[in-house]
């Protein structure tokens, strides 16, 4: 008796987190938020105005161990896509003291930009963003085509990547 309500307390929780990875965008999330950013060097941005390019954008913390695996993988793939224009933001989590977002992006050698959401606007905007790391994948009309929680598959991300530049969006919806 014990062995089922294991395996079925297992079951559920498996369900759970399983399902929960493979969520469609949070909320309905279906266009990038027009919201205003503050990156580590001072400049502020408008995600307005990175219409045109194709965008990643990547929530996560200076304790998240998958964020740490994931920036080299990311900074070879802005070095060699942001020439043809794409973009990487990155938007540390409000919890994380800016020093130490700025002496880990000089430690790491992050060379894409990094935002800081102090007050967690940015992580309400993209559907309360809990969990790093959490990405979006933004065509150049501004629509959300792909969101992970958790680790990006690299590989299938620089594919899309290619394909998203190869692709001429010309209309606005």
């Amino acid at each position: 008796m014990k062995k089922q309500i294991y395996l079925l307390v297992t079951g559920l929780i498996l369900t759970f987190v399983i399902g929960y990875w493979l969520l469609p965008n949070p909320e309905g999330l279906e266009k990038v938020p027009d919201i205003s950013l503050k990156f580590i060097d001072g400049q502020k941005i408008d995600f307005k105005s990175l219409q045109g390019k194709p965008l990643l954008v990547t929530f996560w913390s200076t304790s998240c161990s998958i964020c740490m695996h994931e920036m080299p993988r990311l900074v070879r793939l802005y070095e060699e896509f942001n020439k043809e224009g794409f973009e990487i933001i990155a938007i540390a989590m409000s919890y994380d003291p800016p020093n130490q977002v700025i002496e880990l992006s000089k430690r790491k050698n992050i060379t894409y930009p990094i935002a800081l959401d102090i007050d967690g606007t940015a992580s309400k905007a993209f559907g309360n963003v809990q969990v790093t790391p959490t990405s979006f994948l933004v065509d150049q009309l501004g629509n959300i085509v792909q969101h992970k929680t958790g680790e990006i598959n690299i590989k299938q991300l620089r594919l899309k990547v290619k394909e998203l530049l190869q692709t001429n969006l010309t209309t606005i919806s």
